[in-house]
């Protein structure tokens, strides 16, 4: 068996990312965890992956703090798996590859799902990379900069400057509303 690649240390946070995943399995499983799936024998079902790589997969995930193992909610004695807050941040990626499959991989009509805002009941509107000063942005309007090399922030320094930006993507953004 060929090793796969580590891009764990790679400066490239798109490489880094796929490294987290592992593959597109990976992604599936996600996927049926967002759609409320929570234990091996669901995700098995529901995928149809064998029992040892769905067990790898699952490791993976709950390794890297995408998935987490709780008691079963009915009280047996079995484990579930359920997303963390890191995992449930996979949601924007999940409806971009969604609604790139929808515009560019199949005839309209061909899915049998259409993703929709549960309160209203509407179409989730196409994502949509914005500046921020609101501007709509394609890829020829973005390029990369290194990062200042400043004194490294502590994580949680990190992630509160990152919560107190406004949001470069909106994903759940209806017409009229």
């Amino acid at each position: 068996m060929v090793k796969r690649t580590s891009f764990e240390k790679a400066e490239c946070p798109i490489a880094r990312s796929l490294d987290v995943f592992g593959d597109w399995w990976s992604l599936l499983i996600i996927r049926d965890a967002f759609l409320g799936t929570r234990r091996f024998s669901e995700f098995q079902k529901s995928i149809g992956l064998a029992k040892n790589i769905l067990t790898v997969r699952l490791r993976a995930l709950v390794d890297h703090g995408i998935l987490k193992m709780v008691p079963a909610s009915d009280g047996s004695a079995y484990q579930e798996y359920v997303l963390t807050p890191m995992g449930r941040g996979v949601f924007p990626v999940l409806v971009a590859l969604r609604q790139w499959s929808e515009e560019f991989g199949c005839e309209r009509g061909g899915f049998s799902t259409l993703l929709v805002d549960r309160q209203k009941g509407r179409p989730v509107r196409k994502l949509e990379i914005r500046a921020q000063d609101g501007r709509l942005l394609a890829g020829a309007d973005t390029e990369l900069r290194p990062y200042p090399r400043t004194k490294r922030r502590q994580p949680s320094q990190v992630w509160a400057a990152v919560e107190r930006a406004q949001p470069l993507v909106v994903f759940c953004h209806f017409e009229g509303t």
